[in-house]
């Protein structure tokens, strides 16, 4: 099966628990609105958002035999998006994320695996023979997958999420991926420092920091520096940033690896992202090409996907 971007890791189920602001003020117990269950996690939403905007996408995990692990499936299966996996009696990764009436959220993860689990390399190496592009999770087994394709002289990416610069689990990941996305909510007063750490010592062609209202920032390797401003969609305000940064990266990809330049990419990341905030629950309401074209125009004056890496 010929693929345009393999997901490695990153499936889980989020447990929405809307609140009036963060951070919750100590108590016995608040009323909430209903809470929800979603299929989530970054895996699943990068995957989801290149099925969606039409690359073919495979996606490749450990899951558990149980409620949330099937809640993954029916879902994968729902959207004709190709998904293997193997099973780990630890279960399914979850997590409960407190969402404030502004759409800002608060993430309690629960990795549910061993940190030093290890499946059998098979689950991606043989995808990995057909595939165009390879989008690693940070699992701490993953890893594998970016050196692997690198070996392969296949492209890669991964999201770093909200790391300070200096936690070393996240480092294998920065230094081994052609494309690195970083949240920009740790980085206040050290976000230089940070992306040239990265392009110096790994092989980044570029270091993409998303940075939620304040748009996004993106440094090309021998290419400078520029920003994109945040969008506002029209008729749909932003009420939940869950799955922000997973439909930033899928519509980033959708076009670079479709011959678009850094600024095309980063702008089509930047619309998929406001679109993403604009329901309740993670990877809820996936943007499509034509609606990305269509909102590439009214903010950017232009839908292309083309042009000249940069």
């Amino acid at each position: 099966m010929k693929t345009d971007v393999l997901v490695v890791g990153g499936a889980g189920v989020d447990t929405i628990v809307r609140v009036e602001s963060l951070p919750v003020p100590l108590a016995d117990s608040h009323v909430v609105p209903p809470i929800g269950t979603f299929v989530g996690h970054t895996g699943s939403g990068v995957a989801l958002g290149c099925h969606r905007l039409g690359l073919t996408t495979r996606f490749v995990d450990v899951i558990g035999d149980d409620h949330e692990g099937r809640m993954l499936l029916d879902r994968f299966a729902a959207e004709g998006l190709h998904f293997e996996h193997v099973v780990h009696e630890s279960g399914t990764r979850r997590a409960v994320n407190l969402v404030d009436a502004a759409g800002r959220r608060m993430s309690f993860y629960d990795p549910r695996h061993p940190y030093d689990l290890s499946p059998d390399p098979a689950l991606w190496r043989g995808p990995l023979e057909h595939a165009h592009h390879v989008h690693a999770s940070i699992m701490p087994w993953t890893v594998g997958a970016l050196e692997d394709a690198a070996a392969a002289g296949v492209t890669s990416s991964t999201d770093l999420h909200d790391w300070d610069g200096h936690n070393p689990h996240h480092r294998p990941f920065a230094y081994a991926a052609d494309l690195v996305f970083v949240s920009g909510s740790r980085l206040d007063g050290i976000e230089h420092d940070v992306v040239a750490d990265v392009l110096d010592r790994g092989r980044a062609r570029l270091v993409v920091v998303m940075d939620g209202a304040r748009g996004s920032r993106v440094t090309v390797r021998d290419g400078g520096s520029f920003a994109v401003p945040a969008v506002d969609i029209d008729g749909r305000p932003a009420i939940d940033s869950n799955g922000a940064g997973d439909a930033y990266v899928s519509a980033f990809l959708y076009s670079w690896l479709a011959g678009g330049d850094a600024r095309a990419a980063a702008r089509s990341g930047t619309v998929a992202g406001a679109w993403a905030c604009g329901t309740a629950g993670t990877h809820s309401s996936l943007i499509g090409g034509d609606e990305l074209a269509r909102e590439l125009g009214a903010h950017f004056g232009g839908g292309s996907r083309g042009g000249s890496i940069s």
